[in-house]
């Protein structure tokens, strides 16, 4: 795959950097590059970023960095069996933690709920940070919620995390998932005021937090372009209703 001019392999982290130093350094430099690509197009091309992160792997299957990249790019295409394979390689490549959530969440996505209430309770989410521990939580209450266990999801919502009033990087998707459920539950004026808690902390538009919020005010928003359109058409209806209702001097007395 064409990788672009201004990519050069050294915007990748230090970390990943030194894990390409097991290769010859021609092959470290195309692999650099490869992820460069993945991180960059995984938001908006996923379907590129998995293209990038396959080139990758081709090129270097038994690194760590390469498997994790692998892992994101079928996580973020909703390959999930994919996904849950390259993370548990990673996994026993480096013998990290991190990938819990994320391998717990591609159960919840085969299909396996159960499985991911399993590793919810394992001793490894005691070795997580806290931001491992609360997107642990988010998968175990998705994971209620596959059951169709709506009170039990709240439940698990239910935390310190939730309720402080610092804002870390988590605490908007948190609030979000805690807002999503009540109103999923019926308890719509407690949904409404964790939305809006939600839309607080949500500094980078994470979450549609705002929209959820403005559709249980009754808000309903409409295209600028539109209306102008509309109100000009309404316009030009008006100007020929006008003219045919004007009576011709010959018509009149």
């Amino acid at each position: 795959m064409p990788i672009p001019e201004d990519v050069t392999g050294e915007e990748i982290d230090k970390d990943v950097r030194q894990e390409l130093l097991s290769l010859p350094k021609t092959l470290a430099e195309d692999v650099a590059k490869n992820l460069v690509m993945v991180a960059r197009l995984i938001d908006e091309d996923p379907e590129g970023a998995y293209g990038y992160s396959r080139v990758a792997l081709r090129l270097a299957s038994r690194v760590a960095a390469v498997r994790e990249a692998a892992g994101f790019a079928a996580y973020a295409n909703q390959k999930y069996a994919e996904a849950l394979a390259e993370f548990r390689a990673a996994r026993r490549m480096t013998g990290t933690v991190e990938l819990w959530p994320l391998m717990a969440d591609c159960e919840r996505g085969l299909g396996r709920p159960e499985k991911a209430l399993d590793m919810a309770g394992a001793p490894e989410v005691q070795k997580l940070d806290k931001a491992g521990q609360v997107e642990m939580r988010l998968v175990a209450a998705g994971a209620r919620r596959d059951l169709g266990q709506l009170d039990a999801a709240i439940v698990t919502l239910q935390s310190s995390e939730l309720a402080s009033h610092s804002v870390q990087p988590w605490t908007a998707r948190l609030r979000y998932a805690y807002a999503d459920a009540l109103h999923a539950a019926g308890r719509s004026d407690e949904a409404r005021e964790w939305f809006a808690k939600a839309v607080e902390a949500d500094r980078d538009g994470s979450t549609d937090a705002s929209d959820r919020l403005a559709e249980l005010d009754g808000v309903e928003f409409m295209d600028a372009l539109v209306e102008d359109e509309t109100d000009e058409a309404v316009e030009a209806v008006e100007a020929v209703e006008a003219e045919d209702t004007t009576v011709p001097e010959d018509d009149k007395d």
